[in-house]
């Protein structure tokens, strides 16, 4: 049986000149004012639901304790005991549906402001390579799809500092 040739026929092309960079995904975290100003605001908002959740866990700890406490002392009538077991079930599903409720809207808003300032980076990316004539620029980052790019190619500093021009901008259009 004669064996057929399985190579892909691909047209090559010549690549002298071709302009390849890449910026670290980290280092805009800590360099790009925009987004450490944004993650500064999300980062406030989930402390304040923490706070809130703990309050609210020790304020019906507090509750379960001091009227068994009262319990135990025979204080309480039937009707009592019956109350208290009845606010004591409402404080632990109110304080379940708060975290269920306002854990998801906290997590929604996130996401949105990391998708628009993702979406952001992607256009002034675009610019970035254009003002430069940087034919690819890549995102480099932990667990992502390129495993080593030359250091001489990091364009981190430039790129973020590019943004950080663009701030203005980003802000008025994210605002809309």
């Amino acid at each position: 049986k004669v064996k057929e040739n399985s190579t892909p026929k691909v047209v090559t092309r010549d690549m002298k000149g071709l302009k390849i960079a890449f910026y670290n995904s980290d280092s805009l975290k800590v360099t790009f004012e925009y987004f450490k100003k944004e993650e500064a605001i999300v980062t406030k908002k989930q402390t304040a639901f923490q706070n809130e959740v703990e309050r609210r866990s020790k304020e019906y700890q507090n509750y379960i304790m001091k009227n068994n406490e009262k319990l135990r002392s025979g204080l309480l009538s039937e009707n009592e005991q019956a109350q208290i077991q009845q606010r004591a079930q409402q404080m632990e599903s109110d304080l379940m549906q708060y975290q269920q409720n306002e854990g998801a809207r906290l997590e929604k808003e996130t996401m949105e402001k990391l998708e628009t300032i993702s979406k952001k980076i992607e256009v002034f990316g675009k610019q970035f390579g254009e003002k430069n004539n940087i034919d690819i620029l890549l995102i480099h980052g932990q667990g992502g799809q390129i495993n080593f790019i030359n250091s001489a190619m990091d364009v981190s500093k430039e790129f973020a500092a590019f943004l950080n021009e663009q701030q203005a901008e980003i802000e008025n259009d994210t605002k809309k």
